[in-house]
Protein backbone atom coordinates (compact mmCIF):
# COMPACT_ATOMS: atom_id res chain seq x y z
CA UNK A 1 0.00 0.00 0.00
CA UNK A 2 1.47 3.37 -0.69
CA UNK A 3 2.04 5.66 1.35
CA UNK A 4 -0.62 8.32 0.25
CA UNK A 5 -3.37 5.43 0.63
CA UNK A 6 -2.44 5.25 3.98
CA UNK A 7 -3.21 9.15 4.87
CA UNK A 8 -6.62 8.88 3.90
CA UNK A 9 -8.87 12.10 3.43
CA UNK A 10 -5.19 14.03 2.89
CA UNK A 11 -4.70 16.07 0.29
CA UNK A 12 -2.89 19.45 -0.76
CA UNK A 13 -0.25 20.88 1.12
CA UNK A 14 -1.22 18.74 4.39
CA UNK A 15 -0.65 15.23 2.16
CA UNK A 16 2.81 16.92 0.92
CA UNK A 17 3.59 17.48 5.05
CA UNK A 18 2.67 14.16 6.00
CA UNK A 19 4.52 12.55 3.45
CA UNK A 20 7.22 14.58 3.78
CA UNK A 21 7.95 13.39 7.49
CA UNK A 22 6.56 9.74 6.36
CA UNK A 23 3.37 9.67 8.61
CA UNK A 24 0.75 7.21 8.27
CA UNK A 25 -3.07 7.33 9.89
CA UNK A 26 -2.23 6.01 13.56
CA UNK A 27 0.97 7.47 14.15
CA UNK A 28 1.81 10.22 16.68
CA UNK A 29 3.01 13.11 15.66
CA UNK A 30 3.59 16.70 17.63
CA UNK A 31 2.90 19.76 15.84
CA UNK A 32 4.62 23.13 16.96
CA UNK A 33 2.63 26.34 15.94
CA UNK A 34 2.60 29.67 17.69
CA UNK A 35 4.39 28.38 20.98
CA UNK A 36 2.44 25.73 21.26
CA UNK A 37 2.83 22.37 21.29
CA UNK A 38 -0.19 19.59 20.25
CA UNK A 39 0.98 15.96 20.56
CA UNK A 40 -1.89 13.21 19.51
CA UNK A 41 -2.79 10.50 17.04
CA UNK A 42 -2.85 10.89 13.38
CA UNK A 43 -6.44 10.31 12.21
CA UNK A 44 -8.07 9.89 8.51
CA UNK A 45 -9.71 13.49 7.58
CA UNK A 46 -13.46 13.38 5.97
CA UNK A 47 -12.51 13.38 1.79
CA UNK A 48 -14.66 16.66 2.00
CA UNK A 49 -12.28 18.51 4.19
CA UNK A 50 -9.84 21.12 2.90
CA UNK A 51 -6.26 20.47 2.66
CA UNK A 52 -4.91 23.21 5.31
CA UNK A 53 -5.57 20.94 8.18
CA UNK A 54 -4.01 18.50 10.22
CA UNK A 55 -6.16 16.32 12.25
CA UNK A 56 -5.13 14.44 15.68
CA UNK A 57 -6.68 12.42 18.58
CA UNK A 58 -5.75 14.06 21.89
CA UNK A 59 -4.94 12.06 24.95
CA UNK A 60 -8.65 13.43 26.30
CA UNK A 61 -9.98 11.51 23.16
CA UNK A 62 -11.16 14.56 21.71
CA UNK A 63 -10.06 15.20 18.20
CA UNK A 64 -8.71 18.34 17.03
CA UNK A 65 -7.47 20.09 13.61
CA UNK A 66 -4.08 22.00 13.32
CA UNK A 67 -4.48 24.67 10.54
CA UNK A 68 -0.82 24.86 8.96
CA UNK A 69 0.87 28.22 8.62
CA UNK A 70 4.37 29.02 7.57
CA UNK A 71 5.26 29.12 11.07
CA UNK A 72 4.26 25.43 11.81
CA UNK A 73 6.65 22.57 12.33
CA UNK A 74 5.27 18.60 11.86
CA UNK A 75 7.19 15.71 13.43
CA UNK A 76 6.17 12.20 13.67
CA UNK A 77 7.50 11.42 17.68
CA UNK A 78 5.77 7.21 17.30
CA UNK A 79 4.61 4.62 15.14
CA UNK A 80 1.10 3.44 15.67
CA UNK A 81 -1.53 1.52 14.26
CA UNK A 82 -4.58 3.01 12.26
CA UNK A 83 -7.81 3.38 14.90
CA UNK A 84 -10.31 0.84 14.15
CA UNK A 85 -13.56 -0.42 15.81
CA UNK A 86 -12.60 -3.73 17.25
CA UNK A 87 -15.52 -5.12 19.69
CA UNK A 88 -14.24 -6.54 23.25
CA UNK A 89 -14.76 -10.82 23.71
CA UNK A 90 -18.64 -11.01 25.03
CA UNK A 91 -19.18 -11.54 28.66
CA UNK A 92 -20.26 -14.51 30.45
CA UNK A 93 -23.72 -14.41 31.11
CA UNK A 94 -25.39 -15.36 34.40
CA UNK A 95 -28.43 -18.01 33.75
CA UNK A 96 -30.41 -16.87 36.90
CA UNK A 97 -30.76 -12.81 35.04
CA UNK A 98 -33.95 -12.09 33.37
CA UNK A 99 -33.68 -12.54 29.37
CA UNK A 100 -33.60 -9.30 27.73
CA UNK A 101 -33.74 -9.23 23.58
CA UNK A 102 -31.71 -6.25 22.11
CA UNK A 103 -33.20 -5.31 18.40
CA UNK A 104 -31.30 -3.07 16.78
CA UNK A 105 -32.67 -1.00 13.61
CA UNK A 106 -29.75 1.80 13.63
CA UNK A 107 -29.54 5.04 14.46
CA UNK A 108 -26.49 7.08 16.35
CA UNK A 109 -26.88 4.13 19.20
CA UNK A 110 -25.24 1.80 16.56
CA UNK A 111 -23.33 3.88 14.73
CA UNK A 112 -19.72 5.38 14.66
CA UNK A 113 -18.17 7.95 12.90
CA UNK A 114 -17.30 7.26 9.29
CA UNK A 115 -13.72 8.66 8.99
CA UNK A 116 -13.96 8.74 4.77
CA UNK A 117 -16.73 11.43 5.29
CA UNK A 118 -16.65 12.49 8.64
CA UNK A 119 -20.09 11.69 9.43
CA UNK A 120 -21.40 9.42 11.68
CA UNK A 121 -23.17 6.18 10.13
CA UNK A 122 -24.93 2.69 11.32
CA UNK A 123 -22.17 0.47 11.81
CA UNK A 124 -22.54 -1.63 15.17
CA UNK A 125 -24.50 -4.84 15.37
CA UNK A 126 -26.95 -5.08 18.44
CA UNK A 127 -23.83 -7.57 19.81
CA UNK A 128 -21.48 -4.98 19.73
CA UNK A 129 -23.52 -2.70 21.45
CA UNK A 130 -23.38 -4.95 24.20
CA UNK A 131 -19.90 -6.06 24.27
CA UNK A 132 -18.55 -2.10 24.45
CA UNK A 133 -21.25 -2.36 27.67
CA UNK A 134 -20.00 -4.96 29.80
CA UNK A 135 -22.63 -3.56 32.92
CA UNK A 136 -25.18 -4.95 30.69
CA UNK A 137 -24.14 -8.84 32.22
CA UNK A 138 -25.19 -7.30 35.42
CA UNK A 139 -29.01 -6.99 34.61
CA UNK A 140 -29.54 -9.22 32.09
CA UNK A 141 -28.88 -12.24 29.79
CA UNK A 142 -29.05 -10.87 26.12
CA UNK A 143 -30.31 -11.87 23.28
CA UNK A 144 -29.06 -9.25 20.48
CA UNK A 145 -29.42 -9.01 16.81
CA UNK A 146 -29.51 -6.34 14.26
CA UNK A 147 -33.01 -6.11 12.22
CA UNK A 148 -31.94 -3.10 9.95
CA UNK A 149 -29.43 -0.53 9.91
CA UNK A 150 -31.02 2.62 9.01
CA UNK A 151 -31.01 6.50 9.90
CA UNK A 152 -34.33 6.65 11.42
CA UNK A 153 -35.25 9.12 8.52
CA UNK A 154 -35.59 6.52 6.29
CA UNK A 155 -37.49 4.00 8.46
CA UNK A 156 -41.50 3.50 7.14
CA UNK A 157 -44.79 1.95 8.27
CA UNK A 158 -43.45 -1.21 6.64
CA UNK A 159 -40.70 -1.36 9.09
CA UNK A 160 -43.15 -0.89 11.90
CA UNK A 161 -44.69 -3.98 11.08
CA UNK A 162 -41.62 -6.12 10.86
CA UNK A 163 -40.56 -4.59 13.80
CA UNK A 164 -44.15 -5.31 15.54
CA UNK A 165 -43.55 -9.13 14.29
CA UNK A 166 -39.94 -9.58 15.44
CA UNK A 167 -40.81 -8.12 18.95
CA UNK A 168 -43.82 -10.36 19.22
CA UNK A 169 -41.50 -13.27 18.08
CA UNK A 170 -39.20 -12.83 20.97
CA UNK A 171 -41.95 -12.51 23.57
CA UNK A 172 -43.29 -15.73 22.41
CA UNK A 173 -39.62 -17.10 22.63
CA UNK A 174 -40.25 -16.00 26.45
CA UNK A 175 -38.16 -13.01 27.02
CA UNK A 176 -38.30 -10.70 30.05
CA UNK A 177 -38.71 -7.83 28.24
CA UNK A 178 -37.41 -6.40 24.79
CA UNK A 179 -35.06 -3.34 23.90
CA UNK A 180 -34.90 -1.45 20.17
CA UNK A 181 -32.15 0.29 19.17
CA UNK A 182 -33.50 3.24 16.84
CA UNK A 183 -32.20 6.65 15.84
CA UNK A 184 -33.99 9.32 17.77
CA UNK A 185 -35.54 11.48 14.67
CA UNK A 186 -38.49 9.66 14.32
CA UNK A 187 -38.11 6.93 17.48
CA UNK A 188 -41.11 8.57 18.38
CA UNK A 189 -43.33 7.91 15.55
CA UNK A 190 -42.30 4.31 16.02
CA UNK A 191 -42.87 3.86 19.51
CA UNK A 192 -46.44 5.38 19.13
CA UNK A 193 -46.58 2.47 16.25
CA UNK A 194 -45.62 -0.30 18.18
CA UNK A 195 -48.20 1.24 21.01
CA UNK A 196 -50.68 0.36 18.75
CA UNK A 197 -49.20 -2.89 17.19
CA UNK A 198 -48.62 -4.57 20.60
CA UNK A 199 -51.83 -4.59 22.53
CA UNK A 200 -52.17 -6.56 25.95
CA UNK A 201 -48.19 -6.27 26.37
CA UNK A 202 -46.81 -9.28 29.09
CA UNK A 203 -43.47 -7.35 29.52
CA UNK A 204 -41.92 -4.06 28.57
CA UNK A 205 -40.76 -2.96 24.73
CA UNK A 206 -37.90 0.00 25.37
CA UNK A 207 -37.33 1.72 22.59
CA UNK A 208 -33.73 4.13 23.24
CA UNK A 209 -31.11 6.06 20.84
CA UNK A 210 -28.70 8.41 21.77
CA UNK A 211 -27.96 12.00 20.86
CA UNK A 212 -23.75 11.59 20.25
CA UNK A 213 -22.36 8.49 19.10
CA UNK A 214 -20.63 5.86 20.79
CA UNK A 215 -17.07 6.91 20.07
CA UNK A 216 -17.60 10.01 21.48
CA UNK A 217 -16.43 11.07 24.97
CA UNK A 218 -19.41 12.76 25.35
CA UNK A 219 -22.27 9.81 24.81
CA UNK A 220 -25.05 8.86 26.18
CA UNK A 221 -25.18 5.53 24.29
CA UNK A 222 -23.77 3.58 27.15
CA UNK A 223 -25.96 4.91 29.63
CA UNK A 224 -29.19 5.11 27.79
CA UNK A 225 -28.92 1.53 26.86
CA UNK A 226 -27.99 0.65 30.72
CA UNK A 227 -31.00 1.98 31.84
CA UNK A 228 -33.21 0.82 28.54
CA UNK A 229 -31.82 -2.78 29.13
CA UNK A 230 -32.52 -2.31 33.51
CA UNK A 231 -36.14 -1.32 32.97
CA UNK A 232 -36.98 -4.24 30.01
CA UNK A 233 -35.70 -6.37 32.51
CA UNK A 234 -36.79 -5.38 35.81
CA UNK A 235 -39.62 -2.41 35.43
CA UNK A 236 -43.22 -3.42 36.80
CA UNK A 237 -44.59 -2.13 33.76
CA UNK A 238 -45.62 -3.78 30.80
CA UNK A 239 -46.16 -0.36 27.81
CA UNK A 240 -43.88 0.21 25.01
CA UNK A 241 -41.43 3.31 26.43
CA UNK A 242 -38.88 5.43 25.35
CA UNK A 243 -35.78 5.58 27.55
CA UNK A 244 -33.72 8.65 27.77
CA UNK A 245 -31.48 11.31 29.59
CA UNK A 246 -33.80 12.82 31.88
CA UNK A 247 -31.17 15.90 32.31
CA UNK A 248 -27.82 16.85 30.30
CA UNK A 249 -26.08 14.90 32.77
CA UNK A 250 -25.68 11.00 33.55
CA UNK A 251 -28.01 10.54 36.79
CA UNK A 252 -30.78 9.61 35.62
CA UNK A 253 -32.73 8.20 32.62
CA UNK A 254 -36.57 8.58 32.48
CA UNK A 255 -38.98 6.31 30.92
CA UNK A 256 -41.85 8.41 28.29
CA UNK A 257 -44.92 6.80 27.50
CA UNK A 258 -44.75 5.36 23.67
CA UNK A 259 -47.52 7.84 22.63
CA UNK A 260 -46.94 10.39 24.61
CA UNK A 261 -43.56 11.62 23.92
CA UNK A 262 -41.62 13.92 21.36
CA UNK A 263 -38.05 15.10 20.65
CA UNK A 264 -37.69 18.79 21.74
CA UNK A 265 -34.34 19.74 21.33
CA UNK A 266 -31.78 19.03 18.23
CA UNK A 267 -28.59 17.96 20.54
CA UNK A 268 -29.32 17.50 23.74
CA UNK A 269 -28.50 14.50 25.62
CA UNK A 270 -32.51 14.87 27.34
CA UNK A 271 -34.05 16.09 24.31
CA UNK A 272 -37.02 13.71 24.75
CA UNK A 273 -40.42 15.19 26.84
CA UNK A 274 -43.24 13.41 27.89
CA UNK A 275 -46.07 15.57 26.67
CA UNK A 276 -49.29 16.26 28.42
CA UNK A 277 -48.10 13.53 30.73
CA UNK A 278 -46.05 12.12 33.68
CA UNK A 279 -43.23 10.20 32.43
CA UNK A 280 -44.05 6.51 33.25
CA UNK A 281 -40.59 6.48 35.38
CA UNK A 282 -37.06 7.29 36.49
CA UNK A 283 -34.09 5.22 37.07
CA UNK A 284 -31.31 6.40 39.28
CA UNK A 285 -28.47 4.32 40.67
CA UNK A 286 -30.02 1.54 38.88
CA UNK A 287 -32.73 1.98 41.04
CA UNK A 288 -36.65 2.47 39.28
CA UNK A 289 -39.16 4.67 40.47
CA UNK A 290 -42.32 4.87 38.70
CA UNK A 291 -43.73 8.30 38.84
CA UNK A 292 -47.27 7.42 37.94
CA UNK A 293 -50.13 4.75 39.13
CA UNK A 294 -51.64 5.23 35.94
CA UNK A 295 -50.21 1.85 34.10
CA UNK A 296 -50.64 -1.41 32.51
CA UNK A 297 -48.44 -3.95 35.34
CA UNK A 298 -45.99 -6.60 34.01
CA UNK A 299 -47.41 -10.02 33.41
CA UNK A 300 -46.07 -12.91 31.68
CA UNK A 301 -49.17 -14.79 31.60
CA UNK A 302 -50.70 -11.72 29.67
CA UNK A 303 -51.09 -13.16 26.02
CA UNK A 304 -50.03 -10.56 23.59
CA UNK A 305 -52.45 -9.68 20.81
CA UNK A 306 -50.40 -8.23 17.69
CA UNK A 307 -52.23 -6.12 15.01
CA UNK A 308 -49.34 -5.02 12.84
CA UNK A 309 -50.59 -3.32 9.38
CA UNK A 310 -50.50 0.19 8.52
CA UNK A 311 -51.24 2.40 5.87
CA UNK A 312 -49.16 4.86 4.18
CA UNK A 313 -52.90 6.73 2.98
CA UNK A 314 -52.55 9.25 5.93
CA UNK A 315 -50.91 12.59 5.51
CA UNK A 316 -49.81 15.12 8.19
CA UNK A 317 -50.70 18.75 7.48
CA UNK A 318 -49.08 21.81 9.23
CA UNK A 319 -51.57 24.74 8.92
CA UNK A 320 -49.63 28.29 8.02
CA UNK A 321 -51.07 31.82 7.05
CA UNK A 322 -51.71 31.87 3.60
CA UNK A 323 -51.66 28.17 2.71
CA UNK A 324 -53.00 27.23 -0.23
CA UNK A 325 -56.39 25.29 0.05
CA UNK A 326 -55.67 22.65 -2.68
CA UNK A 327 -53.25 21.59 -0.43
CA UNK A 328 -56.25 19.23 1.01
CA UNK A 329 -57.10 18.88 -2.66
CA UNK A 330 -54.25 16.86 -3.76
CA UNK A 331 -54.32 14.39 -0.84
CA UNK A 332 -57.78 13.60 -1.61
CA UNK A 333 -56.94 13.36 -4.96
CA UNK A 334 -54.33 10.76 -4.59
CA UNK A 335 -56.36 8.52 -2.49
CA UNK A 336 -55.37 9.38 1.07
CA UNK A 337 -57.83 8.56 3.70
CA UNK A 338 -57.13 10.64 6.59
CA UNK A 339 -55.53 14.16 6.85
CA UNK A 340 -54.44 15.23 10.33
CA UNK A 341 -54.06 18.76 10.46
CA UNK A 342 -51.87 21.07 12.30
CA UNK A 343 -53.97 24.03 13.21
CA UNK A 344 -53.09 27.07 15.34
CA UNK A 345 -53.79 27.18 19.24
CA UNK A 346 -56.81 25.35 19.95
CA UNK A 347 -57.73 23.99 17.13
CA UNK A 348 -57.67 26.42 13.91
CA UNK A 349 -57.13 26.90 10.45
CA UNK A 350 -58.27 30.31 7.66
CA UNK A 351 -61.93 29.71 6.37
CA UNK A 352 -60.24 29.83 3.29
CA UNK A 353 -60.02 25.85 4.03
CA UNK A 354 -63.46 25.45 4.81
CA UNK A 355 -64.66 24.54 1.38
CA UNK A 356 -61.57 21.87 0.63
CA UNK A 357 -62.04 20.53 4.12
CA UNK A 358 -65.93 19.81 3.72
CA UNK A 359 -65.03 18.31 0.16
CA UNK A 360 -62.61 15.98 1.50
CA UNK A 361 -65.25 14.58 4.41
CA UNK A 362 -67.58 14.16 1.97
CA UNK A 363 -65.32 12.21 0.28
CA UNK A 364 -65.30 10.16 3.75
CA UNK A 365 -61.53 11.33 4.03
CA UNK A 366 -61.24 11.75 8.22
CA UNK A 367 -60.04 15.06 8.66
CA UNK A 368 -58.90 15.25 12.00
CA UNK A 369 -56.90 18.30 14.09
CA UNK A 370 -54.21 18.63 16.29
CA UNK A 371 -52.72 21.48 17.82
CA UNK A 372 -48.82 23.19 16.89
CA UNK A 373 -48.82 23.99 20.52
CA UNK A 374 -46.48 21.04 22.48
CA UNK A 375 -48.43 21.73 25.46
CA UNK A 376 -52.26 21.50 26.02
CA UNK A 377 -55.10 20.65 24.65
CA UNK A 378 -57.71 20.81 21.65
CA UNK A 379 -60.95 23.02 22.19
CA UNK A 380 -62.67 24.24 19.12
CA UNK A 381 -65.75 25.44 20.76
CA UNK A 382 -64.07 28.35 22.34
CA UNK A 383 -63.83 30.24 18.88
CA UNK A 384 -66.53 30.18 16.17
CA UNK A 385 -64.01 29.03 13.64
CA UNK A 386 -63.33 25.75 15.72
CA UNK A 387 -67.27 25.53 16.04
CA UNK A 388 -67.39 25.39 12.04
CA UNK A 389 -64.81 23.20 11.67
CA UNK A 390 -66.86 20.80 14.04
CA UNK A 391 -69.99 21.64 12.05
CA UNK A 392 -67.72 20.69 9.06
CA UNK A 393 -66.81 17.02 10.49
CA UNK A 394 -63.59 17.92 11.77
CA UNK A 395 -62.80 15.53 14.63
CA UNK A 396 -60.71 17.22 17.43
CA UNK A 397 -57.75 14.92 19.13
CA UNK A 398 -58.02 16.42 22.39
CA UNK A 399 -54.16 16.53 24.23
CA UNK A 400 -53.20 13.87 21.73
CA UNK A 401 -49.56 14.79 19.75
CA UNK A 402 -49.97 15.38 16.17
CA UNK A 403 -47.32 12.74 15.09
CA UNK A 404 -49.17 10.27 17.36
CA UNK A 405 -52.27 10.84 15.70
CA UNK A 406 -50.68 10.24 12.58
CA UNK A 407 -49.47 7.12 13.32
CA UNK A 408 -52.42 5.79 15.13
CA UNK A 409 -54.60 6.74 12.15
CA UNK A 410 -51.87 4.45 9.80
CA UNK A 411 -52.43 1.60 11.97
CA UNK A 412 -56.23 2.17 12.09
CA UNK A 413 -56.62 2.16 7.80
CA UNK A 414 -54.71 -0.86 8.44
CA UNK A 415 -57.14 -2.59 10.58
CA UNK A 416 -60.51 -1.22 8.98
CA UNK A 417 -61.35 0.47 5.14
CA UNK A 418 -64.64 1.55 7.12
CA UNK A 419 -64.97 5.24 7.82
CA UNK A 420 -67.16 5.04 10.94
CA UNK A 421 -64.96 2.40 12.36
CA UNK A 422 -62.34 4.76 11.87
CA UNK A 423 -63.37 8.07 13.63
CA UNK A 424 -64.63 5.03 16.67
CA UNK A 425 -61.43 3.86 16.64
CA UNK A 426 -59.89 7.36 16.96
CA UNK A 427 -61.97 8.31 19.63
CA UNK A 428 -60.84 5.44 21.82
CA UNK A 429 -58.14 5.65 23.81
CA UNK A 430 -56.08 2.33 23.35
CA UNK A 431 -52.30 3.30 24.47
CA UNK A 432 -52.74 6.31 26.60
CA UNK A 433 -52.76 8.67 23.52
CA UNK A 434 -55.62 10.56 25.21
CA UNK A 435 -54.67 12.14 28.89
CA UNK A 436 -58.20 12.33 30.81
CA UNK A 437 -57.03 15.41 31.86
CA UNK A 438 -54.63 18.32 31.09
CA UNK A 439 -51.71 18.31 33.37
CA UNK A 440 -49.53 20.93 34.51
CA UNK A 441 -45.83 20.36 33.85
CA UNK A 442 -42.60 22.01 34.91
CA UNK A 443 -41.36 22.11 31.17
CA UNK A 444 -44.82 24.56 30.39
CA UNK A 445 -43.05 26.80 32.87
CA UNK A 446 -39.61 27.15 31.67
CA UNK A 447 -38.34 30.15 30.42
Amino acid sequence: MSLEENLSGYKGLALQVLQSIGAEIGDLIRIVKGGRVFEGILIPRSEYGDDKHIVIKLRSGYNIGVRLTPDAKVEKIGRGEKPAFVAPPLPEQNPALPKVAIISTGGTIASRVDYRTGAVRPALTASDLYSVVPELADIARIDAQILFSLYSENITPAHWTIMAKTVAEKIAEGVDGVVIAHGTDTMGYSAAALSFALQNLPVPVVFVGSQRSADRPSSDAATNLTGAVLAAAKAPFAEVAVAMHETISDTSIVLHRGTKVRKCHTSRRDAFKSVNAQPLARIKENHITMLTEDYQRRDPSRRLVVKPNFSDKVALVKFYPGMDPTIIDWYVEKGYRAIVLEGTGLGHVSNRLFQSIKRAVEKDVLVAMASQCIWGRVNMNVYDTGRDLLALGVIPLEDMLAETATVKLMWIYGQTDNPEEAKQLLKTNIAGEYSTRSLYTVEENKP
